[in-house]
């Protein structure tokens, strides 16, 4: 037996228009989505950027501060030197 197919009613197309304007409202969402995550991220990263830059100066200073205390100690033990050398010429 031979079978006939007759043409879809017009009422078919309606709804392949739908779910076809729906995927791409998806696609269109997720990707905005997946743009502003990605600004995030970015914003995050450079936060952390200038942190990791102030904790570089933070370093620098730290290690300048104990080189400065580093040589006022030695000044002090040259002056306590000298002045038990004053004394025990003096007694």
């Amino acid at each position: 037996m031979h079978s006939v197919t007759f043409p879809k009613p017009p009422g078919d197309k309606p709804q392949e228009l739908r779910i076809t304007v729906a995927i791409g409202a998806a696609v269109i969402v997720q990707t905005g989505l997946g743009l502003v995550w990605a600004g995030a991220a970015t914003e995050r990263l450079a936060q952390l950027e200038r942190r990791a830059g102030d904790n570089a100066q933070i370093i620098e200073r730290t290690a300048r501060l104990e080189e400065q205390a580093r040589f006022m100690t030695a000044s002090l033990e040259r002056i306590e030197g000298k002045l038990d050398r004053i004394n025990g010429e003096g007694e």
